[in-house]
């Protein structure tokens, strides 16, 4: 109001402007939390929706690598043995060669027959088959060799007194323990 303005003031039309400016006011401010929480809703949807496509993304990728890793052991498992199979071929060659021989002599046969061991060990041991044989006198290992018969004797009690049958491991897992005498205690 002004000087000039003549107009008497009442005090309820005062207090009924400040009223209204005051609800005016009001749905302004809750008019601009609506803005505001309807655009943090907008945001956090859009992420929720970013979120949800990286979890189906990372589940198919995770999915398409376990039927991978799935596939490789099937093919690992059915061509396992291929290797060793190709290092026994000439083993088998050889026994089919000394074969063929009709008039071998017990000489010849048993030089073929070495030949061939030696060649079959070869194969075994560079498919990590290794031959466990226990030298008579060592100590009897439960692990590596299985115990036939005790039997009293001059060497030290659970020393090895023979060896009945070789036995073979493949990478530090026994396929056959060796059978062996062992000495009784005294």
């Amino acid at each position: 109001m002004s000087e000039n303005d003549t107009t008497p003031i009442n005090s309820s039309s005062v207090d009924k402007q400040s009223s209204q400016e005051a609800v005016g006011s009001q749905d302004s401010n809750d008019f601009d939390a609506l803005e505001r929480t309807q655009a943090e809703l907008a945001q956090l949807q859009a992420k929720s929706a970013e979120l949800a496509d990286q979890f189906l993304r990372a589940k198919a990728e995770t999915d398409n690598a376990r039927r991978r890793a799935d596939d490789e052991i099937a093919k690992a498992r059915k061509f396992a043995v291929e290797g060793f199979a190709e290092s026994l071929l000439p083993v088998v060659d050889s026994l089919e060669a000394g074969l063929i021989i009709k008039d071998a002599t017990v000489e010849q046969i048993r030089e073929g027959a070495q030949a061939t061991l030696r060649q079959l060990l070869a194969a075994l041991e560079r498919n990590k088959v290794i031959v466990i044989d226990p030298a008579v006198g060592s100590k009897f290992d439960p692990h590596q060799q299985q115990a036939i018969t005790v039997v009293p004797s001059e060497l030290q009690p659970n020393a090895v007194v023979m060896v009945l049958q070789k036995g073979y491991s493949i990478a530090d897992r026994i396929l056959r323990p060796a059978l062996v005498t062992v000495a009784a205690p005294k």
